[in-house]
């Protein structure tokens, strides 16, 4: 029984629905019960990270390892940026889809093993990798939101429910610094890729450099497009959406099927 994958699920969803009661009015903000229920949440998070990743033949690192990491980072950061700006429905979407991910880990066990501990420029490169991604991603989820309050907006209709949702300039500014960050990130990555993978156009490998080098063109004409020329509006939130599923599938598109697909069958 995998007790810290349980454990973190159960603590993740009391957060997530203490996060969802806050969006409403009638519902006073308690930020003494969240913590107490994220802190443990993340605490075994990250122990069960440790002890699933960190083994003796090296490091274990199949893709739902790597997503269960991914899904880490990304609700430890959601996590701290709600602290400075109301995030609205961010934190329970990101909540929601760390428990399922740990019931993908649980029924699909698998196992990859590399050996950063020789390598570690590489595993530089990878940390790049893993930051740039999950900071992009919640960028993307930043801009499902933006385009909710905006077709509401000029549809002139009140929201669905009388959530308290962040104003739209707010999210806006949140949704461009995570973006930034993201591609200084982005940029990161590839530059060590360049550096230190040799093997980073080879067949097998190429079509992830390639859709890695088309997302960070779109991520640099996006953020030269708003700060240059003003773009905002169902544009930004379009490409940031493209931006975000070409890394996707840059970064788990072929392994996604050749350890899931191709081994249920």
């Amino acid at each position: 029984m995998d007790y810290f994958a349980l454990i973190s699920a159960f603590f993740y969803v009391i957060a997530g629905a203490l996060a969802t009661t806050q969006l409403f009015p009638s519902h006073k903000a308690n930020t003494r019960w969240f913590f107490m229920a994220i802190t443990p949440a993340l605490l075994s998070h990250a122990i069960w990270l440790y002890q699933h990743i960190i083994v003796l033949a090296g490091q274990n690192l199949p893709i739902l390892n790597v997503l269960a990491l991914v899904a880490f980072i990304i609700s430890l950061l959601s996590t701290f940026a709600n602290q400075r700006i109301n995030t609205g429905v961010l934190l329970p979407a990101v909540y929601g889809f760390t428990v399922l991910t740990f019931i993908e880990v649980i029924y699909l066990p698998s196992n990859y093993i590399t050996h950063l501990e020789t390598h570690p420029q590489v595993a530089m490169h990878i940390i790049f990798a893993l930051l740039a991604y999950s900071i992009l991603s919640i960028a993307s989820l930043l801009a499902l939101q933006l385009a909710y309050l905006d077709y509401r907006l000029k549809k002139r209709k009140n929201p669905l429910t009388k959530m308290k949702m962040p104003p739209l300039m707010t999210l806006e500014k949140s949704l461009f610094q995570f973006i930034l960050i993201g591609f200084i990130l982005l940029s990161c990555t590839l530059l060590t890729g360049f550096i230190f993978l040799q093997d980073m156009f080879v067949q097998g490998k190429a079509h992830q450099a390639i859709l890695s080098i088309i997302a960070w063109i779109i991520y640099g004409v996006l953020l030269w497009g708003h700060f240059s020329r003003g773009w905002r509006g169902r544009l930004i939130i379009y490409i940031t959406i493209i931006g975000s599923s070409l890394l996707t599938l840059a970064y788990f598109g072929s392994r996604f099927v050749r350890e899931i697909l191709l081994i249920q069958q």
